[in-house]
């Protein structure tokens, strides 16, 4: 079976290296497992990674012990809120170096790997020059959007809209995941069970929403928005979202626009993803296994128990990626670089 993993994380090392060069917050070191400890701020590090989020190779190879061919797509989860954490120029420096790395293994990888680019989101101006370049030039697939701009929530915010409506001009697909800034406070304790159980979950929902109710998802129909995790608690609680939603005075209910966005099978859970095909329908819905978070056996699995059709099973696991995402072959890149 021919599968594409759209819920795919490699990190390049050249990002965290740089990293490792910075004596301000944030910064990396090295560390005795082979890879990086991450510091957004002063305290506990944010994030403390193991060389299975940067050796590519030995992932490819991990997906090459399933059984199938494994198509990888690259987006960046949880680290896209570094780049609106530095200042607007140091976020675009910052951006050009991920950007150029996962420009570099399409390259060397070619119909095996599609990389998105990030961008830094303080800077409207600065956010849009990035994303051209990282589509234009680099040629690139689709843009990671943080569930916050570094700790402000507001994603909607009205700077941002020529942002979303430059995405949408471009048909590349906005990657929603959330990154661990806005509601850490809340949810702390336990050994971080709490918030990893559940905060990424309300993270997602959140941001989504803001996107439906300011009225973006309206004003910008093209606009493909992929939500990480089977879109949170939202396929779950869309009628509390249509109950209550009036106020944001949308010329159609909420879950219109919920219905709108694309979601993957990111949920332990067989019934999460049972559930979310069938709320969202199953040309909305893209395998992703969340690797290394996350082992695609597991998610195969959990799949496979479903009990879906053959062919909606192809949908989800490849067709949809490649119409979707719009996953060009080499040769479909080198033509739309070409052209622009």
């Amino acid at each position: 079976m021919h599968i594409i993993d759209s819920h795919f994380h490699w990190w390049p090392r050249a990002v965290f290296e740089d990293l490792c060069k910075r004596r301000d917050y944030p910064r990396a070191e090295r560390n005795a497992r082979g890879g990086y400890n991450y510091w957004r701020k002063e305290g506990e590090p944010w994030f403390v990674l193991g060389p299975e989020w940067f050796d590519l190779d030995s992932q490819l190879a991990h997906m090459d012990g399933l059984g199938h061919r494994v198509d990888v797509v690259c987006s960046t989860g949880p680290f896209s809120l570094h780049y609106s954490d530095l200042p607007a120029h140091e976020g675009m420096d910052a951006a050009e170096i991920w950007n150029s790395e996962m420009a570099r293994v399409q390259r060397e990888h070619p119909d095996r790997i599609w990389a998105s680019a990030v961008v830094p989101l303080v800077d409207t101006e600065v956010a849009i020059a990035t994303l051209d370049r990282a589509i234009q030039h680099h040629g690139l697939m689709g843009v990671n959007v943080p569930g916050s701009v570094g700790n402000d929530p507001r994603i909607d915010a009205e700077r941002l809209e020529p942002f979303y409506a430059r995405c949408a001009e471009l048909g590349v697909p906005i990657f929603l995941h959330p990154t661990d800034a806005i509601f850490p406070d809340m949810l702390e304790g336990y050994n971080g069970a709490l918030h990893l159980s559940l905060g990424r979950v309300i993270e997602v929902s959140v941001a989504a929403m803001r996107l439906v109710y300011s009225g973006i998802m309206e004003r910008y129909p093209d606009l493909k928005v992929f939500m990480s995790h089977t879109g949170g608690a939202l396929p779950y609680q869309a009628g509390r979202m249509d109950k209550n939603g009036k106020g944001a005075k949308l010329p159609q209910p909420p879950s219109t626009y919920i219905k709108r966005m694309y979601t993957d099978t990111v949920s332990p859970h067989m019934l999460g993803m049972k559930f979310a095909v069938e709320f969202y329908g199953v040309d909305h819905i893209l395998y992703g296994s969340d690797y290394p978070c996350w082992m695609p056996e597991h998610a195969l699995q959990l799949f496979d128990e479903i009990g879906l059709s053959e062919a909606d099973q192809r949908k989800i696991l490849y067709d949809n990626a490649r119409r979707v995402l719009n996953l060009k072959t080499p040769e479909e890149r080198a033509l739309a670089i070409a052209a622009e």
